[in-house]
């Protein structure tokens, strides 16, 4: 074996030596190991780097032209040894490439690692790409070396991501290729088998004496067993954790605070499902025993017992006792207390002074510290909407003392200002302690709050109508400025800035219908106190053909309108009270619909309406767009001057309806209550009732024709500015000629109630989406003594609504009108379910 290798070692020496022979002008020295012999750089060239950058790797060696070096020497091996950890080579070589004298042209031959350029997936659906390339994107961008600690980082991110989902099994593998499309690169293929999803057959509990398994199980709300309806069951292990706390938080609430879970054992059955057994010690329950307050000299102790409202022997419960030292939901804490009475700095320690056997006494020390003045009120980010716009809607002003409570209503405030991003809206307060001052911060953001309603379309001539173009044009400024009128540079389209309402509308259906109407609208008249001015305007005007045919109807409606408002302080500063001044104008030619108490139909003449509003209004609603919580109640009387006080009985006995409604008398009165309840996370119950009655002056007159009520369909019809001199109330399920088949002039009473389950899936300034559950019921009666509160049409449904900025609010509702049958007499699902379209408005 030895004479082997002599032979052919020596075979190697000869061949080189012959190939040296043929070339000798390119002969380099042998290098003699023994005598090392110093050179000078006289050149480095880097070979093989596509993607590295040849003056840095010459610079990571350590070489420079010029540089002395020995040959052979330990600089040659250092230098690779620096390429090497560097992590981007397969192969790296340091050559010397000539000579010439005592200098040294060398050569760095580096064979990189190759790129990732490209991948793909094989076992997973299309839809699941998106989220499969963000992990990807954290782990790799497009021409990065691909290394094995990469290729396992990504491998664990992606079985990760679907064993969050379920899929316990799930295993992922990464083929690499070579890319043919580009030199030194690599394609990857993600090879993913996620199994089935694992689910959780039972959750069992050890140890809990005091609490059922049952009650335990609904504390996890993220790990649930199979069996558990509307509800994924898979394992999460962050979720899993966090419902471990949860149990034991629940524990706390109950008097055991010494509650732990000291094991958990997850493991599979024959099937494959998950078992989780959680053993807890429950350890003892506790109770409160003697509560004392140090510290308080601006609240007696009895008014601090009466607020924290825990007493001698209920059972311990941490969680409530922080609530109400801290920042309870309704207001009822000791924080709040002192907060809104300026006392900035006001803190209280619970303190644990005895633990005797199953009791507990508790030191409450207070430190009141001095109260806060605010020094600075600040706003920002308010790029469109001028400053004093906002300013004047602040309760916090320069000045006055701390209060939380002034903060919270500031801030719903702005929001229903319908200006700004409710999700981001920020409240900073930075303090000062030395000058015993605070700084308020509001940060906003800008959204849209203009409205465009735009439709079009061609309505061809028939015989009792002209044709031509049909649509509507309407354009609202939620936030006009009147003042900027002249000053071009505030045009962005129009002037805006200063929170006035400006809306122009326009609606043609040829010559059957058309509709005109403008409104303006100033929140601050004066700028000084939140005194409101509205002037508006509309002629509406309804047809059924031409003009002169044998069977010709018109009806126009010309309507003006001044309205005051204004802010109250009594009984709080959340009432507003309004006063508005209609004059109305209907000429009807032939146009039926009007009959009054004793059957008369009105169908010619020209009628005056000249009636004053009066409403009495409390809103406390956190968004106008998607409130949560708050209620917005109103109340309204409207009323015309009573001419009937003033003329003999005898007029109304002889006169014709011309004469007896020439100038429409009545006294109308609606109220209107709706209220917002948050249930749990996102899910809020609207809960509201409505009820409208239209009077007489004096028993002299019948019922006005005029001014009643329909109550039915999608309510859209009541966004017209009275058509038909009607208030037209939308009952899901039900359509008007449902209702009022009974009172073709319309109804002198109604009622209806709601209840409405309400869940956002975008609350994006953008576009707010929810969708809505209700149960709903209400009816209409010929006079108030016909009034029967629960006498009711019930319908159940669902509904969806999206709020874009530009167009208001669009959605629809499905309703189920159990009562139908009995106004068709034929149990069919068509008689009994209904859809509506919601456009540009809530509908009332």
């Amino acid at each position: 074996m030895m004479k082997v290798y002599i032979s052919s070692l020596l075979l190697f020496f000869f061949g080189a030596f012959a190939a040296l022979a043929q070339t000798s002008d390119t002969i380099l020295p042998i290098v003699q190991y023994d005598k090392p012999a110093e050179y000078e750089i006289g050149g480095i060239r880097v070979t093989g780097a596509q993607y590295a950058d040849a003056s840095a790797l010459i610079a990571i060696c350590g070489f420079r032209v010029g540089d002395k070096i020995r040959i052979p020497g330990g600089q040659f091996s250092k230098a690779v040894q620096a390429l090497w950890n560097l992590h981007l080579f397969t192969d790296v070589q340091i050559l010397r490439e000539r000579s010439a004298g005592d200098k040294v042209f060398l050569e760095i031959v580096v064979k990189e690692l190759p790129r990732y350029t490209r991948h793909s997936y094989i076992g997973v659906k299309k839809n699941q790409h998106d989220d499969l390339n963000g992990i990807i994107g954290k782990f790799l961008q497009k021409g990065a070396i691909m290394t094995d600690n990469v290729k396992a980082s990504l491998v664990y991110a992606m079985e990760q991501h679907y064993m969050d989902k379920g899929y316990q099994n799930v295993k992922v593998v990464i083929r690499q290729f070579p890319d043919d499309k580009t030199i030194n690169a690599t394609r990857l293929e993600f090879v993913i088998n996620k199994g089935n999803r694992v689910k959780i057959k039972d959750i069992r509990f050890s140890g809990n004496t005091s609490v059922k398994s049952k009650t335990l199980r609904k504390k996890m709300k993220n790990t649930v067993r199979k069996r558990r309806l509307f509800k994924k069951s898979k394992l999460v292990r962050k979720d899993y954790e966090e419902d471990k706390l949860a149990i034991e938080k629940y524990y706390n609430t109950v008097g055991f605070r010494d509650a732990r879970i000291v094991k958990d054992t997850i493991w599979r059955e024959k099937k494959g499902r998950l078992m989780i057994d959680i053993k807890i010690d429950e350890g003892h329950r506790y109770y409160f025993r003697n509560i004392i307050w140090k510290g308080n000299t601006i609240y007696e102790t009895k008014y601090l017992d009466q607020v924290l409202g825990i007493k001698k022997g209920d059972v311990y419960n941490q969680e409530l006792l922080d609530t109400r030292l801290s920042f309870s939901q309704d207001g009822r804490d000791i924080s709040s207390l002192y907060l809104d009475n300026g006392y900035l700095f006001f803190r209280v320690d619970p303190v644990e002074i005895a633990v005797d056997r199953d009791s507990i006494d508790l030191e409450l020390r207070i430190f009141e510290g001095p109260q806060a003045t605010i020094d600075r009120v600040v706003i920002k980010g308010n790029d469109r909407t001028n400053e004093h716009v906002v300013r004047r809607e602040l309760f916090t002003r320069p000045g006055d003392k701390f209060s939380r409570a002034d903060i919270i209503r500031s801030q719903r405030e702005i929001v229903n200002l319908g200006y700004f991003n409710p999700e981001s809206l920020g409240i900073n307060t930075p303090v000062n302690p030395d000058r015993g001052t605070v700084d308020i911060e509001y940060t906003v953001e800008e959204r849209p709050s203009d409205q465009l309603e735009l439709s079009a379309g061609y309505q061809p001539s028939t015989a009792f109508s002209r044709g031509g173009v049909i649509g509507t044009l309407g354009v609202t400024f939620n936030n006009f400025s009147i003042r900027n009128i002249k000053n071009k540079a505030a045009w962005n389209p129009l002037p805006q800035g200063d929170g006035q309402r400006l809306s122009i509308r326009g609606q043609t259906a040829g010559d059957r219908y058309q509709s005109y109407n403008m409104s303006f609208t100033e929140p601050w008249l004066g700028g000084k106190k939140p005194n409101s001015l509205t002037v508006a305007g509309f002629f509406n005007r309804y047809s059924n053909g031409f003009e002169g045919a044998d069977n010709f109807q018109r009806l126009d409606i010309i309507n003006g309108t001044v309205g005051f408002g204004t802010r109250l302080k009594f009984p709080d500063d959340n009432f507003i009270f309004r006063a508005d001044m209609n004059v109305q104008t209907l000429k009807i030619n032939r146009y039926g619909g009007f009959v009054d108490d004793l059957g008369r139909v009105i169908n010619e003449g020209i009628y005056h309406n000249y009636n004053l509003g009066l409403t009495l209004a409390r809103n406390s609603v956190n968004d106008p767009i998607f409130p949560r919580n708050g209620s917005l109640i109103s109340m309204k009387m409207q009323m015309t001057p009573p001419y009937s006080w003033f003329k003999e009985k005898s007029f109304y006995d002889t006169a014709g309806v011309k004469d007896l409604y020439r100038y429409v008398e009545y006294i109308k009165w609606r109220i209107d209550a709706d209220w917002y309840t948050t249930l749990v996370g996102k899910l809020v119950l609207k809960t509201s009732a409505k009820i409208g009655i239209l009077g007489r002056w004096s028993d002299k007159t019948s019922l006005s024709p005029f001014e009643r009520f329909e109550l039915g369909g999608d309510g859209l019809s009541n966004q017209s500015f009275g058509l038909n001199g009607r208030d037209i109330i939308s009952l899901r399920g039900y359509g008007t000629e449902d209702i009022m088949q009974k009172f073709p002039g319309g109804a002198g009473v109604f009622n209806k109630y709601t209840v409405e389950l309400r869940y956002p899936l975008s609350l994006n300034p953008s576009s707010t989406i929810f969708v809505t559950a209700f149960a709903q019921g209400g009816n209409a009666w010929a006079r108030a003594r016909d009034f029967n509160p629960f006498d009711i049409k019930r319908s159940v449904g669902v509904g969806l609504r999206v709020f874009l900025p530009m167009f208001g609010t669009l959605g629809f509702d499905w309703g189920i009108g159990f009562d139908k049958p009995e106004f068709y007499g034929e149990k069919k699902l068509s008689n009994f379910a209904r859809f509506n379209i919601v456009l540009g408005f809530e509908p009332d």
